[in-house]
């Protein structure tokens, strides 16, 4: 097989120590050999909201591999595997398999196998991801379960999930509109916003701000942020 070239670029940084520190100490020696296979650019960037890893093939060629940056080495790894997962199956089957379709799975699966034991993952995040990895999701933040156990070791925000908060209770979302937290409805909550009193579903992961409880008045409410 071809030796890979990885470039790292991190904020001016392009050592690959710099990148193995980003992962959980036991899985250095098997990334490394997995990373032997082709050449593909791995990038990591700043926070993304609406995703932890994207793979791509650029116009001049080039394989490309973006992960977030992150404290959290567990779930670096695990974005990192997924998106290797994305490489693969473009490699064998180019645009023809849907992007989380059963290849996609099945390559995800092959990658993940190796590295599911507790040498590398806390206990529960282990069991977390063997039972996610059955029929792996899009993304990791659809396993709720899996989500939980990976937020523990996360850097801690003035943030809480929407599901950590009490009904009745409000909260600010980015860009400082207001909520008011009420019924679950399946997997989602129903939220009243302040202003306009209407009502949106959230997701049991969204994070929030939350604030002092609310006090209720007849046909009005008077929130204390």
């Amino acid at each position: 097989m071809a030796k890979l070239y990885l470039y790292l670029q991190q904020h001016h940084k392009s050592l690959m120590e710099n990148f193995l520190k980003l992962i959980p100490e036991k899985s250095k020696k098997k990334v490394v050999s997995l990373l032997h296979l082709e050449p593909v650019i791995v990038r990591v960037t700043k926070k993304r909201i609406s995703k932890h890893g994207d793979f791509r093939k650029k116009a001049n060629g080039d394989f490309f591999i973006t992960i977030n940056e992150s404290t959290n080495p567990y779930r670096f790894l695990i974005t990192l595997l997924h998106e290797i997962a994305h490489y693969i199956v473009f490699k064998k089957y180019s645009s023809r398999s849907k992007p989380h379709g059963p290849e996609w799975k099945l390559a995800y699966r092959k990658i993940l196998l190796p590295f599911l034991n507790n040498q590398i993952f806390p206990d529960q995040i282990c069991r977390c991801l063997a039972h996610y990895i059955r029929n792996p999701k899009a993304s990791t933040d659809r396993d709720l379960n899996l989500f939980m156990a990976l937020r523990k070791y996360d850097k801690k925000e003035n943030y809480s999930l929407i599901l950590e908060i009490e009904k009745g209770q409000c909260f600010r979302i980015k860009g400082g509109r207001k909520f008011i937290k009420l019924n679950k409805r399946r997997k989602l909550y129903e939220c009243r916003e302040v202003s306009s009193n209407r009502i949106y579903l959230f997701s049991p992961q969204a994070e929030v701000i939350p604030s002092l409880w609310l006090i209720f008045f007849p046909d009005t409410f008077f929130s204390l942020f």
